[in-house]
């Protein structure tokens, strides 16, 4: 049979090899595309797995509170304080990454090293104030959830909000087993985009924005000097180093060193290394929430004149005529979600300090009877919290008092961090470098500072916030 008898037959075999090349390279490039998905994937997978404390804690840092905080910097002063968040990214980084490594290389929370090391009494007044801060920052996080959730349901009533939130936030802590419990926080912590999406969503001049990211803008009004100190007690605030550290030990022990003795054996390099991942990335995720909060409310609050923001319901409100109504939506399941991260988080601090100090059986991997003065603290703290969104008193005023008892606690505790992390009897050979030390003693003076300035202002006759 000639090709002129089949010309097709004929067309076909002489395109049969580049077919077959052909073929084989679309079948090659879907396998390679298979495998770089399947790395990649397996890459975010590894990665979420080396996240635990440090995400939550840095999450746990941007509560209710917070946001207001942050909205009220924006909705006044525009983006004139944009560039707090990168500056405030590594020195706060810095000294999560020492509290890390306090637990992991001593094997005992933050209160149990100061008391074992340093006067007693320091430590008691220290507990004390932590304690009272916490819980007028849990009865403010409250209000702000029924607030939240009043957005969405108008009719809801506000007693019982408080009531259910309280309820829900002490059953997940003292019923749900610690290792459950900490996956449900960790992924609790990813709500917090939410308010990326929502500056997203608020087509903001991102190049306005970038311009006053980084370079810093200081005044030195008794408004600014008070908003200043407000950001850095909210993102470098002394219950995030106690729970910090105490979460390390909590993971040592749920990986199966359950004595104090062998928690005390130390730690090795890969360990510092994916907690070193964990904690940049939580504070990454903390000052990357301030960042976009403060500029959404200074690209669309601020421009329209809506400068006094009080609290987080009230910034959601403010931006839904202009932002429209998935930015408000974004914005109010934020804040419920952020409060039931950081209400725990605020418990739990004050419990680890309060157990540690008095040498009480501690952690949230014991069950309730066997650890009845901790979780004993945490009922106590709440029940405050509760109490305090029906006695009538000011929500701002007592969160300005709860930041003023943040600015004198924050820099005495800062400054006991930096002495044990930087103690190579303490520490080992895990102790501080020099740089670290630097950093540390750096951001303590700045808290030291802004805390005196915060005090000097309310002393002098307030401020107009």
């Amino acid at each position: 049979m000639s090709r002129r008898d089949n010309p097709g037959l004929f067309r076909t075999a002489v395109e049969a090899p580049a077919v077959v090349l052909d073929r084989s390279l679309r079948i090659g490039q879907v396998a390679v595309r298979a495998l770089v998905r399947r790395k990649e994937v397996r890459r975010a997978e590894k990665y979420w797995e080396t996240l635990g404390p440090g995400l939550v804690t840095g999450a746990a840092g941007q509560d209710p509170s917070g946001i207001a905080t942050f909205s009220q910097t924006g909705a006044k002063y525009g983006y004139h304080f944009l560039w707090l968040a990168a500056w405030l990214y590594p020195l706060d980084a810095n000294l999560e990454e020492m509290c890390a490594r306090i637990g992991l290389a001593t094997g005992r929370g933050l209160a149990a090293n100061i008391r074992a090391f340093f006067s007693r009494k320091v430590l008691f007044v220290c507990t004390l104030l932590i304690f009272v801060s916490n819980a007028i920052n849990i009865g403010a996080d409250l209000g702000a959830m029924a607030k939240a959730v009043q957005l969405l349901l108008p009719h809801a009533n506000f007693a019982f909000l408080v009531i259910a939130f309280a309820v829900l936030s002490l059953g997940l802590q003292i019923f749900i087993p610690y290792a459950r419990y900490s996956r449900y926080l960790k992924w609790l912590a990813l709500v917090l985009l939410s308010y990326v999406v929502s500056a997203v969503l608020a087509h903001l001049n991102w190049q306005m924005v970038l311009h006053h990211a980084f370079i810093p803008q200081i005044g030195f009004s008794k408004d600014e000097l008070i908003i200043i100190c407000a950001v850095m007690g909210t993102t470098i605030s002394p219950y995030l180093f106690f729970w910090q550290t105490s979460q390390e030990v909590e993971e040592q022990i749920l990986k199966g060193e359950l004595t104090f003795m062998q928690r005390r054996r130390g730690t090795n390099r890969r360990v510092i290394r994916n907690m070193r991942i964990d904690v940049w990335s939580g504070m990454l995720l903390s000052e990357g929430v301030m960042f976009f909060i403060i500029a959404a409310c200074g690209g669309i609050l601020y421009p329209h004149g809506i400068t006094n923001i009080q609290t987080s319901a009230q910034a959601a409100e403010a931006l839904r005529p202009f932002a429209g109504n998935a930015a408000y939506l974004l914005f109010a399941v934020g804040i419920i979600g952020s409060g039931l991260l950081a209400i725990p988080v605020l418990a739990g601090s004050s419990s680890y300090a309060v157990a540690e100090s008095f040498k009480w059986r501690e952690g949230l991997y014991r069950k309730l009877g066997r650890a009845a003065g901790f979780y004993g603290t945490i009922i106590i703290s709440v029940a405050i919290g509760l109490v305090i969104n029906f006695l009538g008193i000011d929500p701002i005023k007592a969160l300005i008092y709860a930041a003023v008892i943040n600015g004198i606690v924050a820099p005495v505790v800062m400054v006991l961090i930096v002495l044990i992390a930087s103690n190579r009897r303490i520490m080992g050979k895990w102790a501080n470098r020099l740089p670290a030390t630097i950093f540390g003693w750096l951001t303590t003076a700045a808290m030291a500072a802004a805390g005196a300035a915060a005090i000097y202002v309310l002393a002098t006759g307030g401020s107009g916030l």
